[in-house]
Parts: C-alpha cells; sequence; structure tokens
C-alpha cells in the first residue's frame, strides 16, 4: 500500500512538471528550462515505473535503457542542425513504433491466456494505440525520407488516391471490430497491422515538402495521443497525461501551422501542394522576371551606409551553415550603431521553430528574434531586408497573385523595405514549386552564391570598410 501511494505521488510530481515544462517551451527565452524539467520529469517517470510490482526482470530492462541512452547521445552530438528536422521525424516514428510494441504484446498476453473475453474499453484503447501508431511510424518514416532526400520530396498523387485510403480507413476500422470481438483470432490484429502500417505511407506521400512543418507537428501529436491510449492499455496514468499533453501541444502547434499558411489540416493532408505544373509556374511568372544582380562590394558598401537592417533566414541558410557567419555580421553591424533583428515566419525552414532553433546554436540573442506579427510593419521603414536562403515566405505572390499556389499565405514584407537582398544559391523555385516575384522587384538586388562564402566575404569587405 506504501509503495503505492508513492508511486502515484511520484507520477502526480512528474505530471506537474511535464505540464510546466511544456510551458516554458513556449518562450524562447526559456525552452532550453523547459526542456530540462521534462526530461527530469520523464526520468522520475521511469525510475518510479521500475517500483511497480509487476516488473519481473530489471536485467532486460536496464541493457535497453543502457542501448536506447548510447544510441539517443551518438545521434544527438553527431546530428547537424540541418538535419535536425529529420532527427525529429524519425523520433516521432519512433514514439509511434513504442505504443504500436507495448499494445501489440499486450493484446498477444491477454489473447493467449484461457477463456479470457477482451472488455470493450481495453480492446479500443488497443486498437487506437496501434493504429495511430502504425499510422506514426511509417508516416514519420516517409517524412524522414523526404526530408533526407532518400525519396521525392513532391506530392506523390495518383489517380483515386483518396478513394483507395477511404477503402483502406474502412477495412482497419471492420478488422478492428472483429479484434474486439474475436481476440483469439490473431489475423484479424495482424490486418489492422498491415493496413494501418500502409495508411501511413499513403497519407504522407501526396503531401509535399513545403507543407513538411505542418506534417511534423501532426505525426508529433499522433505519437502522443498513441501513448495517451497505451497509457490506458496499461493503467499507466503518468503515460495517459504525458501523451494528452504531447497530443493536444501537437494539435495546437499544427493549427498555428496551417493558420501562417493561410490553409486548413484537410487541405493539407488531401496532399498535392509542392507539385511543379505548368499553371503553377505560370502563376510565379518566372519568365518574365528580370533580375539584378549585385557583387559583395557593393554589399558590403550599402550595409556601410544603412542605419537598420532586417535579416530574414530561411532552410538555405540551414544547408550552407551560414549561421554563425551571419551573427558574426549582426555583432558586427551592431558595434557600428545599426539596428539589426531577425524576421522568423512560422514555417520557415523543415519544422517547427527551425530558424528558432538554429540562431540560437549561433548564439543570437532571444529578444531578436522577432515573430513575423510583431515585425511586418517595421519592413517600410528598415533601410535593408537581408534574405538568407528563404523563398516562399517571402514571395510577394502570396498577396497579389490569387493564381498562386501561396495566394493567402501570411509573409513576411521583405518587399517593402527600402532595398531587399537576396543570398541565393541561384533562381530554382521554392517548396512551393512557383518563381518568386519579389526577385524581379526593382528595390531587390540578387546576391548568388553559397549563402556561408557570400557571408563570409561580404564581413570581409566590412571590416576593410568599417574598420574597429
Amino acid at each position: 500500500m506504501e509503495r503505492d501511494l508513492i508511486i502515484k505521488i511520484a507520477y502526480l510530481i512528474a505530471s506537474v512538471m511535464f505540464i510546466i515544462g511544456i510551458k516554458m517551451l513556449g518562450k524562447t527565452s526559456t525552452a532550453r528550462r523547459g526542456n530540462f524539467v521534462s526530461a527530469i520529469a520523464m526520468l522520475i517517470a521511469v525510475l518510479v515505473t521500475l517500483l511497480d510490482s509487476q516488473i519481473l526482470s530489471y536485467t532486460e530492462i536496464f541493457v535497453t535503457i543502457l542501448i536506447g541512452s548510447v544510441i539517443g547521445t551518438v545521434i544527438a552530438q553527431r546530428v547537424e542542425m540541418t538535419s535536425m528536422p529529420e532527427m525529429v521525424a524519425i523520433f516521432n516514428g519512433f514514439g509511434g513504433a513504442a505504443s504500436v510494441l507495448v499494445a501489440t504484446s499486450e493484446y498477444w498476453r491477454m489473447a493467449h491466456e484461457a477463456g479470457y473475453s477482451m472488455e470493450m474499453v481495453v480492446g479500443v484503447t488497443i486498437i487506437i494505440s496501434v493504429i495511430i501508431g502504425c499510422v506514426t511510424l511509417t508516416g514519420s518514416l516517409v517524412a524522414f525520407g523526404k526530408l533526407k532526400g532518400l525519396i521525392n520530396g513532391r506530392a506523390v498523387v495518383f489517380s483515386g488516391q483518396h478513394a483507395v485510403n477511404a477503402i483502406l480507413f474502412l477495412a482497419v476500422l471492420a478488422l478492428s471490430v472483429l479484434v474486439v470481438l474475436q481476440p483469439n483470432a490473431e489475423i484479424w490484429m495482424l490486418g489492422v497491422l498491415a493496413i494501418a502500417l500502409l495508411l501511413g505511407v499513403l497519407t504522407v506521400i501526396p503531401i509535399g515538402g513545403a507543407d513538411m512543418p505542418v506534417v511534423i507537428s501532426l505525426l508529433n501529436s499522433y505519437s502522443g495521443i498513441a501513448a495517451c491510449a497505451t497509457g490506458f492499455v496499461l493503467n499507466n496514468q503518468v503515460l495517459i497525461i504525458a501523451g494528452a499533453l504531447v497530443g493536444a501541444s501537437g494539435i495546437i502547434l499544427t493549427q498555428i501551422m496551417c493558420k501562417a499558411m493561410n490553409r486548413s489540416l484537410v487541405n493539407v493532408l488531401l496532399g498535392g501542394f509542392g507539385q511543379t505544373s505548368s499553371s503553377a509556374a505560370a502563376a510565379g511568372g518566372g519568365e518574365d522576371i528580370v533580375v539584378k544582380e549585385v557583387g559583395v562590394e557593393e554589399t558590403a558598401m550599402l550595409f556601410e551606409s544603412a542605419s537598420s537592417v532586417i535579416i530574414v533566414p530561411g532552410y538555405g541558410m540551414a544547408v550552407a551553415q551560414a549561421q554563425h557567419i551571419v551573427r558574426e555580421l549582426a555583432d558586427m553591424l551592431e558595434k557600428r550603431g545599426i539596428s539589426v533583428k531577425f524576421a522568423i515566419h512560422p514555417v520557415a525552414g523543415r519544422m517547427p521553430g527551425h530558424m528558432n532553433v538554429l540562431l540560437a546554436e549561433a548564439n543570437i540573442s532571444y529578444d531578436k528574434l522577432i515573430e513575423m506579427d510583431q515585425i511586418n510593419d517595421e519592413f517600410a521603414n528598415t533601410d535593408i531586408a537581408l534574405i538568407i536562403g528563404a523563398n516562399d515566405v517571402v514571395n510577394p505572390a502570396a498577396r497579389t497573385n490569387p493564381g498562386s499556389p501561396i495566394y493567402g499565405m501570411p509573409i513576411l514584407n521583405a518587399d517593402k523595405a527600402r532595398t531587399v537582398i537576396v543570398c541565393k544559391r541561384g533562381m530554382s523555385a521554392g517548396y512551393a514549386g512557383i518563381e518568386n516575384e519579389l526577385f524581379g522587384f526593382p528595390n531587390c538586388l540578387m546576391l548568388f552564391g553559397d549563402a556561408k562564402s557570400s557571408m563570409t566575404k561580404v564581413v570581409s569587405e566590412l571590416k576593410e570598410l568599417m574598420p574597429a
């Protein structure tokens, strides 16, 4: 009785710490502490669970904890910031896999008990955990492949796709009913597993790369919901609470991402966005764009005469690993009395908060990272908007061209700055598959080249023009 009381109190403490940790993750200034608090809460939950009298063998548990910890530590230390979205995607998949394995093993144990008749509540929670966990697993693997470039990053669609998905969904529901009614017939559970895994693939392949931030946050929510259902299967309160928190916060974040793209979640899941077509290209008007190129020396001279600069980071900066030289540029400008801020679009990069993480790694002060709604009005009074690797999130077609696939999507008003400098490798389209109208604007100058190399040359020029 005393052991049960200790377990319940510890679970309550861990649950409160989870809530506090997630709350702290809402601000960049407290995010690291929030992550630490949540990690401690999870450690408490794991350790207390080991006190449970139903534990049969600690040897296997500690061996698996050791193996998992080593793998996680190695991956975390070796992963590059550009690969962070892929790591988040694969970790979501691991969460789904864990839920599937636990729920399936519990089902197998119950199914082989002599004369066992599965209760409706237990059967439903097992099925929910298995289906959502399988969809999360294979969906996350597809998202990982798209982000890593292992499979086509564009939307993959085929005729009758939605009808096939609907038929498979109805089939998995029918099999789920049979699992509950006939728990001793394992063939039904195997059918549920197979179809659910296939649904995960078919759900994500029609979603283009431009929607990856939404997909990652949604899959994160799925992993939480699956964990919550698994908590009901095991009658583990802290797993229920932690899963519910992850699921709810993931859904909220997904809604924020969709709002930032002016699209509904249904529209994202139906897929097709990010495909390149002749109509989309025509909507972008790429053939009519005439750009003005600028060199490193001219760029440095423009910075020398500026009084305010807003830097717009994008995925291209992450690929080039240019965040550190960009910080050096910002520090140099600020030492000479030039105002420097960073404009952050909610869906810039390949996962929610990608740019915040990237810039934080370069030790750029949190108070310089300004969200889109707060900084958009400042562009009109800014001398230079420096765009590094961003594309769709600064495309004016979202405001002006009803025929554009991104029409209506809130964007950063970089085009309203007095001078816009775009640092980009070439004229390739963004993940939305359309040309950027901004590149042809009279106040826009194109600085072609690798972001890290170009910014390094600009900083060197500035050191000559603006000696300390």
